[in-house]
């Protein structure tokens, strides 16, 4: 669009005051010394603050560069998000957006990276907030900002060296927005992310605001292919998924005997994955018996029943904002019953279908129906499904979707569904390339109050999903050294209880 004196009555402060976008803090804490200059006086230098996730920095530039590719002549506004409120004046842990740590590395609260596109190339600014420092009583009152309350911030400079990108403070944002607005044909931002920030850009574009998806679309869609470094952070992330549903093997006569034995083995991972990372990538799922037809149940609240199945859908998410997404179905006592383990094979007959389509070139579509037609198979075998494969795989019926409702797999990387606001043509009705790393996760769910299986049925949810990446003749599984073959997971289980039993 044209811009054309858009910055009438535009305030040059409206980013600069934290509280303006939520309801004050509540303050809970004793009453404060009323003497300002003795409170900023006296201090030495702060030790340098924590060194930042830098592995990424060797490939934003080359991020923003794609991104201007697409997107020229352009002003591209990516926020990191603001941290929000989870009661009265405690937080929620802040987990800065995807295509802002993409795109910067930088993950702290409040910053916007601006692209201006329209020399035609990606000049890059990062605005963020310096350390509150001593010249103000920001030091000392402010309780979510002030360096006495939460440690200090890294200085721009020092920003600006680890990152390779220009930082200015944030309070500077709106007048270098506008006098760059000017130039621009278009202005894009991702919303809802930073209501202060949405607001400059209305406050700028005026009738012309347009808070689409577009922008997200593009970045999305340039995440859908990994880099090297990107698939190792991958493989970190399964790695440690692993020794999380090692340690859980290793407690599970302890869940067992737990009123809350699910509650209890979600604990137990969720301690892994703050060890690996950040903590889980998502609500860990620990379902036992017919908790496991729930497919996003998360409540873990039930026993572990000798004779039931624990469904158990877990994932560390990195420092780097990199997750790992990974399902299996474990007998309660160590071992399957034969109805279980005729269940649980079926669904192993589909992953395995699933993954012997996968390779560069093939339709994403191709590997989903693989799946399903496995899992049709396996439904008639079972007396479960009346009429042929060619009838269940109908689009117009998809019988089998009654008992496996979900897709059968979607892409993972930062956002353990990730690049879901790519366009359907580069996702969902495309084709898969090298690089592109997804789930494989079939399933199959009887309902507790379903009629139209036998009994015996009733209640059991079996769920295998393992992370891999497509090459250009197959996949490589990430998640490969976690058993799924009913006989090794059951000999797995045993192992790692005699580990816990001998203390090691």
């Amino acid at each position: 669009m044209t811009v054309t004196d858009r910055d009438a009555g535009i305030d040059a402060d409206i980013l600069s005051d934290s509280g303006a976008w939520q309801m004050p803090r509540a303050q809970n804490r004793a009453p404060l010394p009323g003497n300002g200059e003795f409170m900023l006086a006296g201090w030495g230098d702060f030790a340098p603050a924590p060194e930042r996730e830098s592995g990424a920095v060797a490939y934003t530039a080359e991020r923003r560069a794609r991104l201007a590719q697409a997107l020229p002549a352009e002003l591209l506004v990516i926020p990191a998000g603001r941290s929000r409120v989870r009661s009265n004046d405690c937080d929620y842990p802040f987990r800065p957006g995807t295509d802002h740590v993409w795109l910067t590395g930088n993950m702290t609260a409040e910053s916007v990276l601006v692209v201006d596109t329209t020399g035609g190339e990606a000049d890059a600014i990062l605005f963020l907030r310096p350390p509150s420092g001593r010249s103000s009583d920001e030091f000392w009152q402010d309780d979510a900002l002030g360096d006495l309350w939460v440690g200090p911030r890294p200085s721009l400079a020092e920003t600006q060296d680890a990152l390779g990108i220009e930082c200015r403070p944030l309070a500077t944002l709106a007048g270098d927005f506008v006098r760059a607005s000017r130039r621009a044909r278009r202005i894009r931002v991702l919303p809802t992310l930073d209501e202060a920030v949405d607001s400059l850009v209305r406050s700028v574009c005026g009738s012309e605001f347009d808070p689409h998806l577009a922008l997200k679309s593009t970045l999305d869609e340039l995440r859908l292919i990994k880099d090297d470094w990107e698939l190792g952070e991958l493989q970190r992330a399964a790695d440690g998924t692993i020794r999380g549903f090692v340690d859980c093997a290793r407690e599970w006569e302890d869940a067992r005997s737990s009123p809350r034995g699910e509650r209890y083995l979600e604990g137990t991972f969720s301690r892994r994955a703050r060890l690996e990372g950040e903590g889980p990538a998502y609500p860990s799922v620990v379902g036992g018996g017919d908790h496991a037809t729930t497919l996003h149940w998360s409540a873990n609240t039930g026993r572990l029943r000798d004779g039931d199945l624990v469904l158990m859908d877990m994932g560390v998410e990195l420092a780097s904002l990199y997750s790992a997404d990974v399902t299996r179905t474990l007998p309660v006592s160590g071992t399957f019953t034969d109805l279980q383990r005729d269940v649980y094979s079926i669904v192993l007959r589909a992953q395995q279908a699933g993954i012997a389509v996968l390779r560069a070139g093939v339709a994403f579509q191709d590997y989903q129906d693989a799946c399903a037609r496995s899992l049709s198979e396996g439904l008639i075998d079972l007396g479960v499904l009346r009429c042929s494969v060619d009838e269940a795989m109908d689009p117009a019926a998809h019988y089998q979707r009654r008992w496996s409702i979900s897709r059968s797999g979607h892409m993972i990387g930062m956002d353990v569904h990730d690049c879901n606001h790519a366009p359907r043509e580069s996702y969902l009705t495309g084709t898969l390339s090298a690089g592109n790393a997804l789930t494989v996760e079939p399933g199959l769910y009887f309902q507790q109050n379903d009629l139209t299986v036998p009994a015996e049925l009733r209640g059991i949810g079996i769920r295998i999903e393992d992370d891999l990446v497509v090459t250009e003749t197959g996949s490589h599984n990430l998640t490969a050294l976690l058993p799924r073959e009913p006989d090794h997971l059951e000999a797995w289980m045993a192992a790692h209880a005699g580990d816990a039993a001998s203390g090691h």
